[in-house]
This record gives C-alpha cells, structure tokens and sequence, in this order.
C-alpha cells in the first residue's frame, strides 16, 4: 500500500511539473497595436485618391485618434479611385478646403457597423460630418436580400467589398462618392431686400429738385414771372398815356 502511494504521488508530481513547464514556454500573447485606416486603405490598392484627401484635410489624423480612444468605434465608405474619376470635372477644385473636410468626414460614421445592424439602424444616421457649417450630413439605409443600399439623397449606391468589418472598425467600398445634399443639392434663392420704411410723419416725401424736370419746371416759373412784368409795365404806360 505504502509503495502504491508513492507511486500515485510521483505521477501527480510529474504531471503538475509537467504542466508548468508548457505554461513557462507558451509564448505570451500579442498586445494589439493602434488601428491604422490609411494601412488598411493602402494595402487594399485603388484608394490612392481617397488617401490623398484624408491626408490635406488632415481627418486621417483625426480618424487615427477618435478610434484609438473611443468605445463606440467607426465606420469608413471608402469611394474608389473609378468613383472619383467619374464625378464631374472640376467638383473636388471647386470645393473649399472647409467643404473638402466635410465631404471626407460624410463618409465616416461616429459608430461601428457590421452589414447585418444596418437593418436596423434609425434613419438618417449621423455622419461625423453631422451638424457642421449647420447642416444635417445624413445618410440613409435600406437592406434586401443581404445587400445593403447607402443613400445620400443625390446617390445612391451598394456596400460591396468589407476591407475591415471587425470592431472596432469597419471599412466598406463605395463604387460612388457620396455626396451630400447640403454640399451639392440646390440652394434655396436669396431673399428679397426690405421694402423702404415708410414716412413717420405720414407725409409724401418731397421732390428732389434736382435733375432735368426740375430744371424745366423752373424754366418755367422764370417764364411766367417775365410775362407778368411785362404786362404791368405795359399798364403803368397805358395810365401815363390816359393822363396825356
């Protein structure tokens, strides 16, 4: 009995030894580094001018940041290079730069999004472009049959190829840029100017007396005052006359 016993004790040494040892040589898990959106773009090929932009407006930056320090995540449409090339000649010159920001930050959600929660995401999502220069930078949402349809309200277009779709981000193609009707729908006309104040004490305003009609009514007046001295000047002489 004795012997058994130290038989059960040696092997359950060894086990434990055992297993130590496998856990002192498993190599200790990688730290996950900071998410890169511009990596993942570029390793994706055919983004070079989406890059271009999130680079001079400096939203790539702000993107790095906002996802590294925030828990509710993002989510990028990334429009391709064909999608840029398609829009009307001169559309991105004839931007401003603040208007380039917005249009950048348009394609970006405060939020992460998987294909499937945007079945039941509340239209119109908030874009991180939402409420600058006061406008409301939304977008819109409609599924079918797995797909999923974006609209702008000037384009619409399907998500097609998901770059990322990991929290914390999600990174979609657009085969068209979206652009937003507070940039590109028509602008309301301009308002009239005020109707002139009217007199306060509730008479006419009087005439000017400059320009040509009142230099021809003042030819006049001096016309009228030379005849009627001439006619007294005639009766004065008729009197003088009576007398002789």
């Amino acid at each position: 009995m004795a012997s058994r016993s130290l038989l059960v004790l040696a092997l359950v040494s060894s086990c434990l030894f055992a297993v130590h040892a496998q856990k002192d040589a498993a190599p200790a898990p990688k730290s996950a580094g900071p998410i890169n959106l511009t990596a993942i773009l570029e390793k994706a090929g055919q983004y070079t001018t989406f890059m271009r932009i999130l680079s001079s407006t400096q939203v790539s930056n702000q993107i790095y940041n906002q996802l590294n320090s925030s828990d509710q995540g993002m989510t990028v449409f990334a429009p391709t290079d064909n999608a840029f090339n398609n829009l009307k000649p001169g559309t991105l010159n004839g931007l401003s730069t603040q208007e380039q920001v917005e249009l950048v930050l348009y394609h970006v959600l405060p939020k992460y999004y998987s294909l499937v929660m945007f079945e039941t995401a509340s239209n119109p999502v908030r874009t991180q472009a939402s409420g600058q220069g006061g406008g409301q930078f939304g977008l819109n949402f409609t599924t079918s049959a797995n797909q999923v349809n974006v609209s702008s309200g000037m384009v619409d277009v399907i998500l097609n190829n998901a770059l990322r779709q990991e929290f914390p981000l999600a990174v979609y193609q657009v085969d068209k840029v979206l652009l937003p009707l507070d940039l590109f729908g028509a602008k309301p006309p301009a308002s009239p100017p005020p109707p002139p104040s009217p007199s306060t004490d509730g008479k006419k305003p009087k005439s000017s007396s400059s320009g040509p009609a009142a230099s021809a009514d003042d030819e006049k007046s001096s016309a009228v005052r030379n005849i009627m001295g001439l006619g007294l000047v005639a009766g004065i002489a008729a009197m003088f006359m009576g007398f002789l």
